[in-house]
């Protein structure tokens, strides 16, 4: 992967983690959860994707369908760990 597709790549996984604090709300420590573990979905479907060589949706040396997946994956899964059980 090249720099500038990395850098690429990078920006659309900061863009899911921000969309995610927009849509769910939070303060700052929540979005840098969302940012992280944004980043960390989107580079792991990235590489299980050049593993198991899935492609999605590519743009370059990116799979955009599979990072964006994974991102939202990631997410929802560190989401559903953070938030505390509401009383029934």
């Amino acid at each position: 992967m090249t720099f500038p597709s990395l850098l690429f790549a990078l920006v659309l996984a900061l863009l899911c983690g921000v969309l995610f604090h927009v849509l769910r709300g939070g303060g700052a420590w929540s979005l840098f959860l969302y940012i992280g573990l944004s980043a960390l979905g989107f580079a792991l479907s990235q590489w299980i994707g050049n593993l198991l060589n899935w492609n999605l949706f590519v743009f370059g040396t990116v799979d955009i369908g599979s990072g964006v997946v994974g991102s939202s994956v990631a997410l929802l899964l560190g989401e559903w760990l953070i938030r505390p059980e509401r009383a029934r």
